[in-house]
């Protein structure tokens, strides 16, 4: 009977389940599994990161991006516990990704070694499927299920393994499962659509908020709103999967939303919500009708309350609906917030077109579009550059990745080094704040060292720029949210990429474009005004707060530091 190591079958496995790279950093309780990835290198890469959570974050911005299993990998003790956060961002996203992780030799689990800790509960909270293996011969069966929850339950699998277990030798036959997931085919019962159908024909003022879940479904979901004449508004993580200036598109909603898109919501008759689990009660209507469209039951109703929810995918869901629905010749309510919508981004573009100084990012977000190509990616980082992107960027062809629901700053980075290796004949630009740039910015030497061409633009105002408007809005002084200046042009320079330092809006234009003619990877490192990012929609409660802060200011510096008093104004109209 011919045996291998236990290392290489599970090495062969992943390459079965279509892994063809694995982002961690080696160490003493992973090498041996490391040494069997060396010998298949041309099948199997693995980045080396210079921080598991950056490993973590990457392979779930992969999982995100292409619904394919994200892997990472990480050592006991630090670099199990580095590993979270990515973890955790993949968990609030839905993203499949799985986790090896090492422990200390067999023989010494329990016993307090250096580096030992106890993985298992360490993963309990973060995972969907969490085990140890006590023999090399369970490790081919428990990486297959592993693979499967990731899959099944759109979670993490963490596979923790002793060191010493992956260069026992076992037979290449040991392995007793199947490696492949089945994808389940799920429909709603038709008593439940008739009453959607119902409900829908009924409405007078039906309003669509989208979501992810709608990521394989674009066409669908426009000839649905087309059919019942109702605008979409799409939530942050739905960016990008419909163009930003359709007609029917209300933009996103929330405090990172548009003011037509706030409206709309307050004045619907009929909530229909469609893969998405938004989860800000306080921009949703009260005690309208809704219907919700999820693929898993469970997600229904689960942050609102619906009058009947439709279990199943959404590309057929949408088909199903379409198709038995009278066309809707012209509805009043869709005209009006299309032409507020006119309204609002014409005001978008008066405010992105500005030619002065000091650049603020809305300037920033017009040069860059001129810059996107069709299919590109934008990976979007969290903090006031998600308001900036958002609002601001228009997308029309591209794909948008962030931090949804954990909105981990950081997450910039990490997310256009994994778009990169999902797509390396695309377009990839990164755009974070100096905040979250920071957290990450030292796996810049990543994407250097593998030949990443990706654009990274940090909008630096030296400032945690948030924190400092959340402060402000509840009526606090500022405390701790200055960050000190940084070129990171120059850090760029000095990790070998190239750097581009942008300071007045005379250098914006002509910089961007020699950044984007690079092929390399380039960091372009804009230094911008601070700015509120004053929400689509501005109410009374923050607007007080604001003033109890600015009246404070006064009396502590002598000073006011007000924001843009007639857009705010504007807003709270």
């Amino acid at each position: 009977m011919f045996e291998k190591r236990t290392g290489a079958l599970l090495t062969q496995q992943l390459i079965d389940w279509g892994v063809d790279h694995v982002y961690g950093m080696p160490g003493d309780s992973i090498n041996e599994l490391i040494d069997d990835l060396r010998k298949r290198k041309d099948e199997i890469e693995f980045l080396q990161v210079r921080h598991e959570e950056t490993g973590a974050l990457s392979a779930a911005a992969y999982a995100k991006l292409t619904g394919k299993l994200g892997v990472t990998m990480g050592i006991a003790g630090p670099g199990a516990i580095h590993l979270l956060n990515g973890l955790y961002d993949a968990k609030a996203d839905g993203a499949p990704v799985l986790a090896i992780v090492g422990q200390v030799h067999s023989e010494e689990i329990g016993t307090g070694a250096f580096q030992e800790i106890n993985l298992e509960r360490l993963f309990d909270d973060v995972s969907v499927f969490n085990q140890r293996a006590e023999t090399q011969e369970q490790l081919p069966d428990l990486l297959d299920q592993a693979v499967k929850e990731a899959y099944a339950n759109k979670g993490v699998s963490v596979l923790i393994v002793p060191d010493d277990l992956f260069a026992e030798k076992q037979s290449d036959k040991t392995r007793r499962t199947s490696g492949e997931f089945f994808k389940p085919e799920i429909f709603p019962g038709q008593e439940n659509l008739n009453e959607a159908r119902r409900l829908i024909e009924q409405a007078e003022k039906p309003l669509i908020l989208a979501g992810q879940g709608t990521k394989s479904s674009a066409n669908e979901l426009i000839a649905f709103a087309e059919t019942i004449k109702a605008p979409i508004i799409m939530s942050l993580l739905g960016k990008g999967i419909i163009p930003d200036n359709h007609p029917y598109c209300l933009g996103q909603h929330g405090q990172i939303g548009t003011k037509p898109a706030y409206h709309a919501m307050k004045e619907t008759d009929l909530l229909i919500l469609i893969g998405t689990q938004f989860p800000y009660r306080d921009f949703l209507p009260e005690q309208v009708k809704a219907v919700q469209i999820d693929r898993e039951p469970a997600h229904l109703g689960k942050h609102y309350p619906i009058t009947t929810g439709l279990a199943g995918d959404s590309r057929e869901t949408l088909k199903a609906l379409t198709d038995s629905i009278t066309p809707v010749e012209s509805r009043k309510y869709l005209s009006y917030y299309q032409e507020k919508m006119k309204d609002w981004r014409i005001a978008v573009q008066e405010e992105k077109r500005r030619e002065e100084d000091p650049l603020h990012a809305p300037q920033v977000m017009y040069e860059l579009e001129k810059h996107l190509k069709p299919g590109a990616v934008v990976s979007g980082d969290v903090g006031n550059v998600t308001v900036w992107l958002t609002r601001f960027l228009h997308l029309v062809n591209q794909k948008f990745l962030i931090s949804g629901w954990l909105g981990t700053m950081g997450s910039g980075l990490p997310g256009a080094i994994a778009a990169q290796k999902a797509y390396p004949e695309k377009q990839v630009v990164g755009v974070s704040g100096d905040g979250g740039f920071s957290m990450v910015m030292h796996d810049f030497v990543t994407a250097v060292k593998y030949d990443l061409p990706i654009k990274m633009v940090v909008l630096n105002n030296s400032k945690i720029g948030m924190i400092k408007y959340e402060q402000e809005q509840m009526g606090h002084l500022n405390y701790a949210t200055n960050l000190g200046e940084v070129d990171f042009a120059k850090f760029a320079e000095a990790c070998g990429a190239e750097g581009y330092r942008i300071e007045s809006y005379e250098e914006l234009g002509t910089k961007m474009k020699q950044a984007f003619l690079s092929d390399k990877p380039v960091l372009i490192d804009v230094a911008i005004e601070d700015q509120a990012p004053l929400p689509g929609k501005i109410d009374y409660t923050s607007a007080v707060n604001y003033s109890k802060y600015i009246v404070k200011e006064f009396f502590e510096s002598g000073t006011l530091d007000l924001p843009d008093l007639k857009k705010s104004i504007q807003r709270l109209l």
